[in-house]
């Protein structure tokens, strides 16, 4: 089948933030991801070779598409095109439920996709639904994101906005933050509800969202006193702390 030039070139549009948000719609590449995400989203256009096709017999979609290598090329956002590709219409986020009884990640300024991905793979595996991100943060959909959620995407509520209004909104919840004149985590009380902050990759977290931090925490670095790297990186860091706060319910 012969995709049209104009199709062709709306898909590869949503490679940009403001396409996607003018178009309410976002692209997942690659075999993995789609398979795993290709059930939890509403599908405008799902395109795949005939070897990919071929290869995969047992997923029948009323929307599948079969295209040829070079307008899979001319559609992919990646540096080597896959075998298929969805567009996915955005994700319907729920009203916020219960988050008196829950954690919840809140991420400010996070920069790079491949960490919000991580990040949300990370609360996916820790059975943290909610993830809030201020304004500044990387765009969820951002293709790089989608990738490196690995279907995670499908399962965790990711929100924007305004972190103080969020922290004014529950202000008997506890607001933890990683900050270099934090307890240490290990001896820390930690509760199983609340909000973890998380910080830019660079300038960490901002004087405004730590201004409403009152647990904050440190991870430190062991031996103690050696000389060891400036800091982790912040998907590193997000995975050390979410496990420790469930591994005292375990």
């Amino acid at each position: 089948m012969e995709v049209s030039n104009n199709i062709i070139k709306w898909v590869y549009s949503l490679s940009q933030k403001k396409n996607r948000d003018k178009e309410k719609c976002f692209v997942a590449e690659g075999s993995k991801c789609v398979l795993d995400t290709i059930g939890n989203f509403k599908v405008r256009h799902l395109f795949a070779t005939e070897q990919w096709v071929e290869a995969h017999s047992d997923v029948c979609h009323e929307m599948l598409e079969i295209v040829s290598r070079r307008q899979m090329d001319k559609m992919s956002m990646l540096k080597t095109a896959s075998d298929v590709m969805a567009v996915y219409e955005f994700k319907v986020v729920p009203a916020i439920e219960m988050l008196d009884k829950k954690l919840s990640l809140v991420l400010d300024g996070i920069q790079d996709p491949g960490n919000l991905g991580t990040i949300i793979r990370i609360a996916d595996w820790f059975g943290i639904e909610n993830v809030f991100c201020s304004n500044d943060t990387v765009d969820v959909y951002n293709p790089k994101v989608v990738q490196a959620t690995m279907g995670a995407i499908s399962r965790v509520n990711v929100r924007y906005g305004s972190l103080p209004q969020l922290f004014q909104k529950y202000p008997h919840l506890p607001v933890y933050a990683t900050m270099l004149d934090g307890s240490n985590l290990y001896d820390a009380d930690l509760q199983n509800r609340g909000f973890i902050v998380m910080g830019n990759e660079g300038k960490g977290i901002s004087e405004e969202v730590a201004g409403f931090a009152n647990k904050k925490l440190l991870i430190p670095s062991f031996p103690k006193g050696a000389v060891t790297s400036e800091s982790l990186n912040v998907g590193m860091a997000t995975a050390v702390v979410v496990a420790e706060f469930r591994r005292r319910i375990i």
